[in-house]
C-alpha cells in the first residue's frame, strides 16, 4: 500500500492525539510500535506527524482562511486531520503532486467521514492551492 495506507495511518494517529489533546512523542512511538509498517511508511507517517506538531499553528492558520463561517475547533476532527495532512503536503512535500494530495485528502475524507465533508475538503484544499499559486 505504501503512501496511501501511511496517510490513513498518520490521520488516524493524528485523530487520536487531537481527540485526547496529547501531542506527545510517546503517542507516536506507542502507535508505531502497535502496527507493521515498512520502513516508508513508518518514515512518511513519522515525518508527516512531527512536521504538523511542529508548525501546527501555521497550518491551523492556513485552514482557517479557508473554512468559510467555520471556525477550526468546530470541525469534524477526521476532517481537521485530513486537512492538516493535506496542508502539510502541499506545504512541505515538494515530492508529492498537488492533484494526488487532493484526490488522497478526498479519498480518505471519503472512507472516515461523509460525502458532505469530501466535497468541503476539495474546496478548502482547491482555494488553498489557488491562494498558494497567487
Amino acid at each position: 500500500m505504501g503512501r496511501k495506507l501511511a496517510r490513513e495511518e498518520a490521520m488516524k494517529l493524528l485523530f487520536q492525539m487531537e481527540m485526547n489533546n496529547d501531542y506527545s512523542d510517546d503517542i507516536v512511538e506507542l502507535y508505531i510500535d502497535e502496527n507493521e509498517f515498512t520502513h516508508d511508511e513508518e518514515e512518511y507517517i513519522r515525518d508527516a506527524v512531527e512536521t504538523i506538531k511542529i508548525n501546527l499553528n501555521d497550518i491551523d492558520e492556513s485552514i482557517q482562511k479557508y473554512i468559510k463561517g467555520w471556525k477550526i475547533h468546530r470541525l469534524a476532527k477526521v476532517d481537521l486531520s485530513v486537512l492538516r495532512i493535506a496542508v502539510y503536503e502541499l506545504t512541505y512535500r515538494k515530492d508529492i503532486p498537488m492533484e494526488v494530495t487532493i484526490n488522497e485528502a478526498i479519498e480518505i475524507c471519503k472512507k472516515y467521514s461523509t460525502d458532505e465533508s469530501s466535497k468541503f475538503i476539495n474546496g478548502v484544499l482547491g482555494s488553498f492551492v489557488r491562494k498558494k499559486d497567487e
